[in-house]
């Protein structure tokens, strides 16, 4: 069946005034001025889209879909997501990964369950790889998992300038990005190299480094959790300066002074005049979000969510830290370009019909993932496979 969006204020980011958006299947057909696409003889479902303004759906370029933690012993490794945590939340496509534990956690099972929500209505990818390095593989290489298996567009997330790291050497992490460079190379995809940054205080030193000492460009790299600390926070806007991409990691308001939020991250990114087109942001969903004391003892922690996304979302545009178009491309199509999803990131035709509709006071009304109506004013539609 068709659908039809009408008289829609529809930003593509880019802002393109009212439209009538056509989807057809699962891809975006037509956005045109309202009341010029005519469809006879074929049954059309017609949402009205009035009140409305249309954005790309979420891109979230970091998320523990088989779960993360274990940090504290088996009783705290964090679940599985759900797709109703992700669509609930306007994350249409997820890019999935391990962290600390390749023991109990598996590239294998990271890749069924991406094909599983896949099924069920997200769009998915993954990194290969885990904390440690040499880090696992599905094929036997990094070169090879990224050139063969459609799913894997890099290699992540691992671990640097942390106690949970494998401690890897300069070459070690130099391999590394190699690897991901020449297979992005062979399976035509973005290869990148994603790493976690730990509250060590050699922080982004490897990528500075590696710009010093190689021909590999800073775009073959990406540190996340860049906002953990302000140390890091201004290597992190060095490292943009430098031609290279960043991503914040949004969750609950930081109750640590030395913790950098979303909205003041993004908020100093802009008034110290840097590109935020090299800048994405990501949950960490179902991840553990673990507190350590200065000797490395657990203290507590408890789990990431993709609330947190939405809420950052909201809380950027309403505060008016950024346009609704810079935070769209924040939140959406800046992972969607750095990564190369293919049909991902804006509202054109050919592009996946992808689509969130925001009220006035941006509360999530409409959810459209490959043309599916996920969200119906504000009520989620869909459950996973093993939901009650």
């Amino acid at each position: 069946m068709f659908k039809l969006i009408t008289d829609v204020r529809v930003f593509a980011p880019e802002t393109l005034g009212p439209k009538d958006i056509l989807i057809v299947g699962e891809k975006i057909a037509a956005v045109e001025k309202p009341g010029t696409i005519k469809i006879e003889g074929l049954g059309v479902e017609v949402i009205d889209g009035s009140s409305l303004l249309a954005t790309p759906g979420f891109v979230d370029p970091h998320v523990h879909i088989l779960g993360g933690g274990g940090e504290g012993g088996p009783a705290t490794r964090a679940p599985e997501i759900r797709i109703e945590d992700c669509l609930s939340c306007g994350v249409t496509t997820v890019i999935g990964c391990l962290g600390t534990d390749s023991v109990t956690r598996h590239l294998s099972s990271l890749l069924a369950k991406a094909r599983a929500l896949e099924i069920e209505g997200l769009s998915t990818w993954i990194f290969v790889g885990a904390y440690n390095l040499p880090t696992p593989t599905i094929t036997g290489s990094v070169r090879s998992d990224i050139a063969l298996i459609d799913k894997v567009i890099g290699a992540g997330e691992i671990a640097l300038s942390d106690h949970r790291s494998s401690q890897p050497t300069f070459e070690e992490f130099l391999h590394l990005v190699a690897e991901c460079r020449v297979g992005g190379m062979l399976g035509g995809k973005a290869g990148v190299a994603h790493f976690h940054l730990g509250d060590g205080h050699r922080g982004l030193d490897y990528l500075f480094r590696m710009l010093e000492e190689t021909e590999i460009p800073a775009t073959q790299v990406i540190p996340t959790h860049i906002n953990r600390n302000r140390v890091l926070f201004e290597q992190g806007l060095k490292w943009i300066k430098l031609g290279g991409y960043i991503d914040l990691t949004c969750g609950p308001e930081p109750v640590d002074e030395d913790e950098v939020s979303v909205t003041e991250a993004l908020s100093q990114i802009k008034a110290a005049g840097l590109p935020l087109t090299q800048v994405t942001v990501s949950s960490d969903a179902n991840g553990s979000l673990p507190v350590f004391d200065k000797k490395g003892q657990l203290l507590g922690l408890t789990v990431a969510s993709q609330k947190d996304f939405l809420q950052a979302f909201r809380k950027v545009v309403l505060d008016k830290i950024l346009t609704l178009e810079e935070a769209i491309k924040v939140f959406s199509s800046n992972a969607a370009r750095f990564y190369k999803l293919q049909g991902k990131g804006k509202l054109l035709p050919g592009f996946d019909a992808d689509i969130l509709l925001f009220d006035e006071s941006f509360t999530l009304q409409y959810v459209f993932s490959r043309g599916k109506v996920m969200v119906e004013k504000a009520e989620l539609k869909v459950k996973s496979t093993f939901s009650y």
